[in-house]
């Protein structure tokens, strides 16, 4: 059973990813990409911000900071990643 700090983490990157989805549009299928990446982001900050002891918005085990940082940031690298350059002929 997942702790609390884990649901809500789960949570929030849910929200982060589909804020994006909103913001930015497309397909169901790019939906499902920024859900990944707002999970993977998250997850990845809250690492980092524990590796680094980073207390600045620290809310119970979460590093909120570093884990919506992490999390933004890997939304819009999937971003930057889905689109493509122009192709010149």
């Amino acid at each position: 059973m997942p702790t609390p700090a884990v649901t809500f983490g789960f949570i929030l990157a849910t929200i982060y990813g589909a804020v994006f989805h909103l913001v930015v549009g497309g397909d169901i299928r790019r939906l499902a990409l920024y859900l990944l990446a707002g999970w993977l982001g998250f997850a990845v900050g809250d690492l980092t911000g524990a590796l680094l002891d980073v207390t600045l918005f620290k809310t119970g085990q979460i590093h909120m900071l570093s884990a919506t940082v992490g999390a933004w940031t890997a939304l819009f690298a999937a971003r930057m990643l889905l689109s493509r350059p122009a192709r010149r002929r």
